[in-house]
């Protein structure tokens, strides 16, 4: 009886943690459009710096890509409970965030960079982090592949010509935020379908 007790308290405890995972997922794939949304900021931002206006791309940039993602919560209504998980999904990404904004502004304003591939490997291992942890918290392969895609654009940074480089960082931006992004914009609208048709 005691051992069948443990044992079912053991069980619930693990359909909760799935349950949270599930939410946090669920959370973050309401947050598609922000994925899309910096894909497009960080392409605008990079011809812009191409442009030769490489100290204030980024940081104007980067502050109006805040702005409409600020605005963009503050409109939304989210249906999706919160969770400690949801809530550490978040905060993951606000870390990143405000470690991106210090680190472009930084470059843009104050550095000019004898090596732009220093850059773009900052950049390109940020985004990887943030990737992997948030995949690594919700069991999450198809974020993890985007970890990865980061990672090597990082590791292409340190080993190879700066227009590799270039074409390894905008490969990186077009799948692991723009088609990223869209895929959960797409499972976003499939969940909301499952559950107009439930209710």
């Amino acid at each position: 009886m005691n051992a069948n007790a443990e044992e079912m308290e053991l069980r619930e405890r693990l359909d909760l943690m799935q349950r949270m995972i599930n939410e946090g997922r669920r959370k973050q794939e309401s947050w598609g459009w922000t994925f899309v949304l910096w894909g497009v900021a960080y392409y605008v931002a990079f011809f812009w710096a191409w442009l030769g206006s490489f100290p204030i791309a980024w940081p104007v940039t980067m502050t109006a890509g805040g702005i409409l993602t600020f605005i963009g919560f503050s409109r939304r209504q989210y249906r999706v409970p919160e969770t400690t998980i949801g809530r550490a999904i978040a905060s993951i990404w606000i870390a990143t965030g405000s470690s991106m904004f210090i680190l472009f502004d930084a470059m843009g304003f104050g550095l000019h960079l004898a090596d732009p591939r220093a850059f773009f490997a900052a950049a390109s291992a940020m985004i990887g982090l943030a990737n992997a942890a948030c995949s690594l918290t919700l069991k999450w392969k198809a974020e993890f592949f985007c970890a990865i895609v980061w990672w090597a654009a990082a590791v292409i940074a340190c080993f190879t010509s700066l227009v590799t480089t270039i074409i390894a960082f905008l490969a990186a931006i077009f799948l692991c935020q723009i088609v990223f992004g869209a895929y959960m914009m797409v499972l976003e609208a499939r969940q909301r379908r499952q559950v107009a048709r439930h209710a």
